[in-house]
């Protein structure tokens, strides 16, 4: 089943005595989610995802914008009439109830012959892997096992739509990491949409086909992992997703797309920005630890010095913190430790120009989801 989001935007009252204006928790969001793909509401706590879960489902209307499903305006709809599931990360199991009877409990309430429950049931517990279950009391499952039987009644009524609300937040880590694998496996052989709300990166870099990064109720980029992690389209997304070094500058000139930029601690250069920027504009560079070079001597396009601080070692992964002259410390990470600098040296900092990312102060985000 196609989503579309159209202008959706959702305001709760003002809280506390003195404020006066309305909070506003989802601000115009314009995206879609193609039939069949997992899709990943990622942010950091309280930036509207969980809100834009809830009103894809029927559970907060919206204060504006519509709700598609393909050609259907559901915005007004019910949840009951939207067709869809709903996996929570607390299970809202039965704990009075064995595994059979909490995932037949949806069929048991619509009059569904005895015989087809027992059939759709097993069928559900063989998709996730828990043949044989039927019986188990819910007090005597781990918590995996608990998760999959709430999947699994989310599925049993055969949703157009399954919608997952950091269902994986209650387990430890290595737990997580196994479900992160068979609900993508599961999906993918479903074949419906899932929509996915998690303020876990590696999670929805793992998962999704695309993710929407939100913040602060602002929708900033929707692309793919690759794209979301190589091609940040603002601040937010190149700081929040991984490590990056960013510098606040200023444009000096641009060639092509090649921009030239002045930083409180030098000049630098970066190439692959499409766009037109006067000089002077007020710009960020993102340059992940990973793509940060280093030399003993200037390198031409280039005029950023520091001292090394440090050399961390992280397993295989060093990482090295450099000391600008204004106090920054840059990060620069390598597999190897041939050839690194010794501590209290000064060496000139620089990258491959396609490997540092202009960012403007505003940019228009890309929200089709689609392409």
């Amino acid at each position: 089943m196609k989503i579309v989001l159209e202008h959706l935007t959702k305001q709760f009252p003002p809280r506390g005595r003195k404020a006066q204006e309305p909070v506003t928790a989802v601000s115009d969001f314009n995206f879609e989610i193609p039939d069949g793909q997992l899709i990943g509401l990622l942010g950091p706590s309280g930036c509207g995802k969980s809100t834009t879960l809830n009103m894809i489902c029927g559970l907060e209307k919206p204060t504006s914008g519509r709700i598609l499903f393909g050609d259907d305006d559901v915005t007004s709809f019910p949840p009951e009439r939207r067709g869809v599931g709903m996996v929570f990360q607390n299970y809202a199991l039965f704990p009075n109830m064995n595994v059979f009877d909490n995932v037949a409990y949806g069929l048991k309430v619509k009059k569904v012959p005895k015989t087809e429950i027992k059939e759709r049931v097993t069928e559900m517990l063989k998709l996730v892997q828990l043949e044989g279950f039927g019986k188990r009391r819910i007090t005597q499952m781990s918590g995996g096992q608990k998760q999959r039987v709430a999947i699994a009644r989310a599925l049993i009524n055969r949703p157009k739509v399954l919608l997952l609300d950091e269902p994986l937040g209650a387990l430890d880590l290595k737990l997580r990491k196994q479900m992160q694998i068979e609900l993508k496996r599961l999906q993918r052989k479903l074949g419906i949409t899932f929509v996915y709300v998690t303020h876990d990166q590696e999670e929805a870099l793992t998962m999704s086909d695309r993710i929407a990064i939100i913040n602060q109720g602002v929708l900033e980029q929707v692309d793919t992992a690759f794209d979301i992690y190589e091609h940040p389209k603002t601040r937010f997304v190149a700081g929040f997703i991984g490590e990056s070094n960013i510098f606040d500058a200023v444009v000096i000139s641009q060639d092509g797309d090649t921009v030239t930029v002045g930083t409180e601690v030098g000049k630098a250069q970066a190439s692959g920005f499409t766009g037109e920027l006067a000089a002077g504009t007020a710009v960020s560079v993102s340059v992940r630890p990973e793509n940060m070079l280093y030399s003993r001597e200037r390198v031409e396009g280039f005029h950023i010095k520091g001292v090394v601080k440090e050399h961390i070692y992280v397993g295989n992964l060093i990482k090295t913190i450099v000391l600008l002259n204004d106090g920054t410390e840059v990060k620069i990470n390598r597999f190897s430790m041939d050839d690194l600098p010794k501590e209290g040296e000064m060496i000139y900092l620089y990258w491959h120009l396609e490997k540092g990312i202009v960012l403007p102060e505003k940019n228009l985000v890309d929200t089709d989801a689609s392409r």
